[in-house]
C-alpha cells in the first residue's frame, strides 16, 4: 500500500518530481524521460506509467529553462522513444501471436484491455495506432495488438510515425507554450490531474456503456 501511495504521488505530483530529476540529473533527464515513455509504449506490462501528462510537464520546464532544456531536443528524444517503443511492442505481438488472448488476468497484465483494443483494431484498422496515442491502456496495446492481428510493417511504420509525431508534439508544445503562464506554473499539478482525468475519460465510458451493454 506504500508503494502503491507513493506511486499515486509521483504521477499526481509529476511537475515537482520531474523539476526534482531535472536538478539532480541536469542532462541526463533525457535518457530518464526516453526510458519512461519508451517502456510506456513498448510493453504491455507497464501501460500505469506517466505518458500524457509526463510529455506536458516536460515541455512545461524546457520552457522554464530547467536544467537547460531544449524542447527541439527534447522533442527528438521522446518522438524515438515512441517510434521504437512501438516497434518493440509490435515485434513482440508478432512473435507471441493469438495465443495471447489465452493468458489470465494478473497484476502485470490487462487481459480486459487487450480484448477491447483487439475489438477496436479489427473496426478502425490502422488508424488505431494514431488515435490510440491519446488513449492510457490502448496506447500500450495498440501497437502489440497490430502485431498479432500481422499487420504489414510498412503500414504499421506509416501510421506509427503519424501517431507518435502528434502525440508527443500536441503534448510537448502545449507544455511549451503554457509552461510560461503565471497561472499555470501555480496551478500545474491541477493541470496534471485534469490531463490524466480527460485522457481517461474515453476509457471510462467505454468501460460504462459495455457494462450497460
Amino acid at each position: 500500500m506504500e508503494l502503491l501511495a507513493q506511486f499515486i504521488d509521483i504521477i499526481l505530483h509529476l511537475d515537482k518530481h520531474l523539476a526534482l530529476l531535472v536538478q539532480q540529473y541536469g542532462l541526463w533527464i533525457y535518457g530518464i524521460l526516453f526510458f519512461i515513455i519508451f517502456a510506456e509504449t513498448g510493453f504491455v506490462v507497464t501501460p500505469f506509467l506517466p505518458g500524457d501528462s509526463l510529455l506536458f510537464v516536460a515541455g512545461a520546464l524546457a520552457a522554464l529553462g530547467e536544467g537547460g532544456m531544449d524542447i527541439f531536443v527534447l522533442m527528438g528524444v521522446l518522438l524515438a522513444a515512441a517510434l521504437l517503443g512501438n516497434m518493440v511492442n509490435y515485434q513482440i505481438g508478432r512473435y507471441l501471436g493469438p495465443k495471447v488472448f489465452q493468458w489470465e488476468n494478473s497484476r502485470f497484465f490487462n487481459k480486459e484491455a487487450l480484448v477491447k483494443t483487439h475489438a477496436f483494431y479489427e473496426k478502425h484498422g490502422g488508424k488505431t495506432l494514431v488515435m490510440s496515442r491519446f488513449l492510457p491502456l490502448f496506447r500500450t496495446f495498440a501497437p502489440f495488438v497490430a502485431g498479432i492481428g500481422a499487420m504489414s510493417y510498412a503500414k504499421f511504420t506509416l501510421f506509427n510515425l503519424i501517431g507518435a509525431l502528434a502525440w508527443v508534439v500536441s503534448l510537448c508544445l502545449a507544455g511549451y507554450w503554457l509552461g510560461n503562464m503565471v497561472w499555470v506554473k501555480q496551478n500545474l499539478s491541477i493541470i496534471i490531474v485534469g490531463i490524466i482525468a480527460i485522457s481517461l475519460l474515453p476509457v471510462a465510458l467505454g468501460y460504462l456503456k459495455s457494462r450497460n451493454a
